[in-house]
């Protein structure tokens, strides 16, 4: 039985989703203590001009070891109207995105109280559309060592450590990008550069992208 440990993301990386069909069962960490400058309130979409890193402003919680299952969201800055719009901007011409926009609006109108919950709606959602039933629960308290059999990549899966080298499981398998063209094929940005640039084929290339 394969058991992964994972981190609560904001539209994760296609690695994070390509774990998520691969194990049997998922546990999603929220007893961690919450860290910036990681998935769990950002993700990276490919704009006209490269990387483009979307944050979830976070109110700052009262202690440096606050758990990330009670951060709460703020309303700071007006990011929902913003991250909406990056998303219709860097995807608008892609081939699936109008088929998937109304999927997404609802979760930028709605105001969400913690983060954690914000993301597994979103994840839930996002599931849902590639065809994917993971099982999935929030851990009950904090392990530092998970079990013998597990794989633990709570801080494996991060945007500024090396996937190549840190995920050996993970491989990259390149797809048609709208802007691959000018810059390039930009590996392993968030499940909706993936699900606005191939659609149902989404599951097809997960599958394929984890070699246990």
């Amino acid at each position: 039985m394969a058991v992964v440990y994972l981190t609560t993301a904001y539209l994760a990386p296609v690695e994070y989703y390509a774990h998520m069909l691969a194990a049997d069962k998922v546990w999603v960490e929220q007893h961690d203590h919450y860290m910036k400058q990681t998935y769990r309130n950002r993700c990276i979409i490919a704009g006209p001009s490269g990387r483009i890193d979307l944050t979830v402003p976070t109110v700052k919680p009262d202690s440096l070891k606050c758990p990330t299952k009670d951060i709460r969201i703020s309303d700071h800055g007006n990011w929902r109207h913003l991250h909406l719009y990056a998303l219709e901007s860097a995807y608008g011409h892609t081939p699936y995105f109008e088929y998937y926009r109304d999927d997404f609006v609802p979760f930028y109108e709605k105001r969400y109280d913690f983060l954690m919950d914000f993301n597994e709606a979103l994840q839930e959602m996002i599931c849902g559309l590639i065809d994917m039933q993971p099982c999935v629960e929030r851990t009950s308290d904090y392990v530092q060592e998970v079990d013998g059999g597990a794989l633990d990549l709570r801080e494996v899966i991060h945007p500024k450590r090396d996937y190549y080298r840190m995920d050996r499981a993970f491989k990259v398998l390149p797809y048609y990008q709208v802007f691959q063209e000018k810059q390039g094929f930009l590996p392993n940005l968030s499940i909706v550069d993936l699900l606005f640039n191939l659609g149902p084929e989404s599951l097809l290339l997960l599958k394929n992208s984890i070699v246990y």
